[in-house]
């Protein structure tokens, strides 16, 4: 969801252009279950171009339009308001939401390995230590989520601000959560732990949690979380939503920003190592989705590699609940740039004779 800061710029922005622009709807209520009986739900994925130009581009610089579709389901109402995504042990996508949900599906690739689907949905709630469903936003509101080596399933929540870890059984389900190291500051009541994701360069059980305005930590099961270098935005309207990490040291920064003149844009940042003081920190490459390039709510990403073997990058967006906004599920692939010739050598200085 978007936060209470978020709230305030878009409120400030409304105040300066008058009557002109209004604030995004408000979330409806959902029912507490999904309309069917069961987890298993169809999923109804739209494709979507990649920009409204006619034509539209195939790339953003290096990043190369991999498919996108817009989801929805007509089993449930409750397939909304997604706000993070990870691949599981099977490969398997699982997301989680605002209102206490668990979605899982497999992606659906075509020949050129391009998203064109889902199939396998399923729609579960999620659970308490008591085994029973969450119950009100102020417990069910999951914003993270990251999945550690063995299995076991992390997921942040804000307004009562924890993380909890599911643990993954023999049997592939996952037992009663219990809750685990957290940042210990205090959070606003819709703007807490947005950005979470496994980290196993810094051992098995280890995990960055990121906080909208860019705070860091890195913490693990076993230690407290330690604060990091903040990951700055662009400027203050955006903020920080999602993190991946991948085959090494290297996160996925996710950023999202809203006014009412251009409406959602996303960010994707390439932070070479999170863990490096300020004056370390470069990025290795930056994903912007602006202008006429199709976007939403941008809230959670997820990385994994092409069947070309590019860095493959999987973005999700959050509706809010709203008719105006959808969710897109939106892939890119994006292959480092050659190294640089090495410098030829210096020629050597003749030597004088006398």
């Amino acid at each position: 969801m978007i936060g209470l800061r978020g709230l305030l710029v878009l409120g400030l922005a409304s105040a300066a252009l008058g009557q002109c622009a209004k604030a995004p709807p408000q979330p409806v209520v959902l029912p507490i279950a999904p309309v069917k009986v069961g987890p298993e739900i169809s999923v109804v994925a739209t494709p979507v171009p990649l920009s409204s130009a006619n034509p539209p581009p195939t790339a953003i610089g290096r990043f190369v339009y991999a498919g996108g579709v817009a989801i929805s389901s007509p089993d449930t109402q409750r397939l909304h308001g997604l706000s993070d995504l990870k691949f599981g042990p099977d490969g398997g996508l699982v997301a989680i939401g605002d209102d206490g949900d668990l979605f899982e599906a497999r992606l659906k690739l075509d020949e050129a390995g391009r998203l064109v689907g889902l199939t396998d949905g399923k729609l579960s709630p999620l659970k308490g230590p008591d085994g029973q469903p969450l119950q009100g936003k102020e417990k069910a509101d999951a914003e993270g989520l990251a999945i550690l080596p063995n299995g076991d399933r992390l997921v942040s929540f804000e307004r009562d601000h924890r993380i909890w870890l599911y643990p993954r059984q023999p049997d592939g389900t996952y037992g009663p959560p219990r809750a685990v190291n957290k940042p210990s500051t205090t959070f606003p009541d819709n703007e807490g732990m947005e950005a979470l994701t496994a980290y196993p360069i810094a051992g098995p059980d280890a995990y960055l949690v990121g906080g909208e305005e860019g705070e860091v930590w890195l913490c693990r099961l076993s230690a407290p979380c330690v604060g990091q270098t903040p990951q700055s935005p662009p400027d203050f309207t955006w903020g920080l939503t999602s993190f991946a990490a991948f085959e090494g040291q290297s996160v996925a920064a996710l950023f999202r920003a809203y006014d009412p003149i251009r409406g959602w844009r996303g960010q994707v940042r390439f932070v070479i190592d999170p863990r490096a003081p300020a004056a370390r920190q470069y990025l290795a490459a930056t994903l912007t989705l602006d202008g006429a390039i199709t976007r939403d709510n941008f809230e959670g990403i997820a990385l994994s590699r092409s069947p070309s073997g590019a860095t493959r990058i999987y973005i999700l967006s959050d509706d809010n609940d709203t008719p105006t906004e959808r969710t897109l599920l939106m892939a890119f692939d994006w292959t480092a740039p050659p190294p640089p010739p090495p410098a030829p050598p210096k020629p050597k200085k003749p030597v004088r004779r006398r």
